[in-house]
């Protein structure tokens, strides 16, 4: 990046993190009120020690000098300021030059409206999967092909379904095509957060309980990669199923994943 780019993304920097400060009132973020203020928002002073920070320091990093600073020291003055995730990913990409860690957020929930689109999809199965592959919201087609509801939250992963559960593989008759898609596809999510604990740690668990998945993961991606399975078999019915992905929070990775009767 060139000296004139940094140049603008300081500006830019010290525009946003002022703007976002002085929209607060002390209410806003449970300080008391001392009279009036020549300048409305919040000071400085106030953000460094709500974010418990330096005030030097939180002070040169709003003036947008040239000085390092760490995830942990952007992520408490996103929650000094009130940053919603997508301004909380635009600091990110504003001081570091590239978007937070995927794990920062609690387990995520989808806008109600994003629900009014899945159940809206009536007859076609519609779920949510994190970056992790948990399946964080779906529609009444999907409970009634996969049954979710019944499920551990721990156990309401898409690849824990495919590879760890006996009663799922029953009703999945193209595992052994789909299987090494599916994981192809997730080595693609791993590599947005190749040290991510969660997904470290579910690879390690997948691998201890599933011999095809311990083989899989060891060997090049073959054909298209998939996010959903192409067949399920229920009441001696196979189902074939083609599958579109939509974004539905790009900030914390959240895609939604509709399965089509497939047409011949």
């Amino acid at each position: 990046m060139n000296a004139r780019s940094l140049d603008r993304s300081r500006t830019e920097l010290s525009h946003f993190l002022r703007q976002h400060r002085e929209r607060l009132s002390p209410a806003d973020v449970g300080l008391p009120e001392t009279g009036r203020r020549r300048t409305p928002g919040l000071r400085r002073e106030e953000v460094a020690a709500l974010a418990g920070v330096g005030l030097t320091w939180y002070t040169w990093f709003e003036q947008g000098r040239d000085i390092g600073v760490s995830e942990a020291f952007l992520l408490n003055i996103s929650r000094a300021l009130k940053l919603g995730d997508a301004e909380c990913c635009h600091l990110f990409l504003l001081a570091h030059r590239r978007p937070p860690p995927a794990d920062i957020y609690d387990w995520p929930s989808v806008n109600p409206r994003i629900q009014q689109i899945m159940d809206a999809l009536d007859m076609m199965p519609a779920y949510v999967l994190s970056l992790g592959w948990d399946v964080v919201a779906w529609n009444a087609a999907a409970e009634r092909l996969f049954g979710l509801a019944a499920r551990e939250r721990v156990e309401r992963n898409f690849l824990r379904m495919v590879f760890a559960d006996p009663e799922f593989r029953r009703h999945h008759p193209s595992f052994h095509d789909d299987g090494p898609r599916l994981i192809a596809n997730f080595r693609c999510d791993l590599a947005i957060a190749p040290d991510n604990p969660a997904l470290l740690a579910l690879v390690d668990d997948l691998k201890k309980l599933s011999a095809d998945f311990r083989r899989w993961w060891g060997q090049p991606a073959r054909g298209e990669y998939i996010r959903g399975i192409s067949q399920f078999l229920d009441h001696n019915i196979v189902t074939d199923f083609q599958h579109e992905m939509m974004t539905v929070d790009e900030h914390r990775y959240l895609r939604m994943i509709v399965c089509f009767p497939a047409t011949t």
